[in-house]
């Protein structure tokens, strides 16, 4: 989900179809996007968590105009009792009013006080019996005019309302369930709005019939659902309609889009098939394959996963990859607590990362990890886990929730191996526990220990709870036979995690050849032998940037010699950084960048005398080293391009 921020992490224009001019968006604009849209007054849900039933169906009959800010409706909601029951609670916001409940077809007395509303049984319902109540409601949502959880706007000229309930926006336009633990097993949808405009939802469209200048348009979805992600939109759509072939499936792919933009989303529908393609040979076929896939515009420039419809308010096909991966996580297994939101946001970034690396060509997700790596390491702390759900800022954080959750994968994938890690993916999507169902970091964790055979306690401590990440610095020699002694030391960034035990690769070249060779480090200053067939002139820590890591530096020790120390400001920069190193001593020097990879991007010589200034405009966004050489002697330091 996400809004109109800064550009961080700002990738190269691509896609996966034939539209040149759609960009792919990192993970800290895809984030601000979906912060922006989220409801400005967050509200923890009313309540405990089970309320003593489990919902198994609504029918949303709802009364719409896009040129009115206002909402009529009546929802029957069947439920079963877990406990023997005496009232019905839901989460309903105080700016609604409720005008009768019926039970049995009879009204019940009911109190609506804040934004729960309680509804009394007539008698104690026992435990697993089945039964139902009927909401009728109706006033001004909160909000009107501006971003919210429901939103009416106009676009050309023409009025568009559209809802976003995450994550507790859902009270404020029907009575709801705010409780991320039960689903609801299934939907029908009925949206009565003007004619001339055209209703978008979830599942399948059944019908849409026209009487006394009103269109009801019915859908209806069969699979469980999350509150938050029930939703509509209305305005002049313009409806496009195409197949995605899947090895197991053709899925319907339909898009609800503004006229004025039905080219572009045309492109974006074209992107969505393609990726599809990609995600379903990786994590399974596409969940909803019997229902549809589709988009649905909205009025902001982020987007959101609705179930079997993403709402997108910009096409590209960063962004369509994002919200096409939450069908399978946040969606299909949906995070059980907001704590646990990284199961949805870092998932469907690294899964959009994943579609540029099996595009058939993988030649921009070496950009997208050395970007991704530029966002997180560009402050020194913070953990996955979300430490505030009441923090509209931290819950969708584009640095933790989204980025550094996407490279916790990653770099898991790096410890456990491909194999493991889509079989424990795929595995945990399919549990019957899971599936379908909502899930905590601890179910993720018993699925990549099943399929590795490792505890991985230590890693879920130190990257999921746990704050920082290490920068390393490698010394090593080579003998004439060959043989390396290499020390391995790290600096954490924080003192939440002292040290932190990964594999740590590490690529020794010349001009001819090249190996990899993977340290286990396991304590600060760990000394590792071995021979090479070959006589190294280059090393490079992490060169395919597996690790969340810093500004890595391995040293030859025949060429070292005392260090000093070399200072940059402003970091992270725009355009221009002070190199300043007062003890490095006058003379001429040479300044050279290398990239993420090790990787030479520029160099240039200069006189320098302790301080100097240079411009990096050039350079592209994400983390450099900066190394200041004279005669064998040098000093670097790491530098974040904004």
């Amino acid at each position: 989900m996400r809004p109109p921020a800064c550009l961080l992490m700002s990738f190269a224009c691509l896609t996966l179809g034939a539209q040149s001019d759609m960009g792919w968006f990192g993970a800290e604009r895809i984030a601000a996007m979906e912060r922006a849209g989220r409801p400005l007054a967050l509200r923890s849900s009313a309540g405990t968590p089970t309320r003593g039933y489990d919902l198994r169906y609504h029918r949303l009959e709802l009364e719409l105009d896009p040129a009115v800010h206002a909402v009529q409706g009546t929802i029957t909601s069947w439920f079963v009792a877990t406990q023997p029951l005496n009232e019905v609670r839901f989460d309903l916001s105080s700016e609604l009013q409720v005008q009768t409940v019926t039970y049995h077809g009879a009204a019940v007395a009911f109190v609506h006080d804040g934004d729960t509303l309680r509804i009394a049984l007539p008698a104690p319902l026992p435990v697993s019996v089945l039964d139902s109540v009927r909401v009728t409601y109706g006033g001004v949502p909160a909000g009107e005019g501006g971003f919210g959880s429901f939103v009416t706007a106009e676009h050309e000229g023409v009025p568009v309302l559209w809802t976003l309930s995450e994550p507790y926006g859902a009270k404020d336009w029907w009575p709801c369930k705010e409780d991320l633990a039960d689903k609801i097993d299934s939907i029908d949808l009925f949206v009565s709005h003007p004619v001339g405009y055209r209703a978008a939802g979830n599942g399948v469209l059944v019908a849409e019939n026209e009487q006394d200048g009103q269109v009801i348009a019915h859908w209806r979805h069969r699979h469980p659902i999350a509150h938050y992600l029930i939703a509509t939109a209305i305005t002049n759509y313009q409806v496009l309609e195409q197949s995605i072939a899947l090895p197991e499936a053709v899925v319907p792919m339909i898009s609800y889009a503004y006229p004025e933009q039905a080219y572009f989303a045309q492109l974006a529908a074209d992107d969505a098939a393609a990726q599809m393609v990609i995600l379903s040979d990786l994590f399974g076929t596409y969940p909803f394959a019997d229902e549809k896939y589709g988009h649905a515009q909205f009025g902001w420039s982020g987007g959101m996963e609705h179930q079997t419809m993403s709402f997108l308010g910009v096409y590209q096909a960063g962004i369509t990859a994002h919200e096409l991966a939450h069908q399978w996580f946040g969606n299909k297994v949906t995070c059980g607590s907001w704590e646990d939101i990284w199961l949805n946001e870092g998932f469907a970034t690294y899964l959009s990362g994943l579609c540029l690396e099996f595009d058939g060509s993988g030649a921009y997700w070496p950009i997208w990890k050395q970007q991704a790596l530029g966002l997180v390491t560009s402050q020194p702390g913070g953990s996955v886990r979300c430490t505030d759900t009441l923090d509209n800022d931290r819950l969708f954080d584009g640095r933790l929730t989204y980025g550094k959750g996407a490279l916790v994968l990653h770099q898991l994938r790096w410890i456990i191996g491909d194999s493991a890690f889509f079989a424990a993916c795929r595995n945990y999507l399919e549990d019957p526990l899971l599936a379908f169902a909502s899930a905590r970091t601890s179910d993720l964790q018993d699925h990549f220990e099943a399929s590795s055979g490792m505890d991985l306690d230590w890693y879920f401590a130190d990257w999921f709870i746990g704050e920082g990440y290490p920068t390393y610095t490698l010394e090593w020699t080579q003998h004439a036979d060959g043989e390396v002694e290499a020390t391995l030391m790290q600096s954490p960034s924080t003192s939440t995690v002292t040290f932190f035990a990964l594999p740590v690769p590490v690529r020794f070249r010349n001009a001819d050849t090249d190996t990899t060779v993977v340290l286990w480090n396991t304590m600060n200053g760990q000394s590792f032998n071995f021979t090479l067939p070959f006589i190294a002139e280059e090393v490079a820590i992490d060169p395919e940037l597996w690790l969340i890591s810093g500004a890595n530096v391995a040293t030859s020790v025949n060429e070292r010699t005392d260090r000093v120390t070399l200072m940059l400001y402003p970091n992270p920069t725009t355009d221009q950084v002070v190199l300043h190193a007062p003890t490095f001593g006058p003379g001429n020097s040479e300044v050279v960048i290398l990239n993420g990879l090790g990787q030479v991007e520029w160099r240039s010589r200069l006189y320098f005398n302790g301080t100097s200034s240079i411009d990096v405009q050039r350079l592209p966004p994400g983390i450099h080293q900066v190394r200041l050489e004279r005669k064998g002697q040098w000093t670097s330091a790491r530098l974040v391009k904004r």
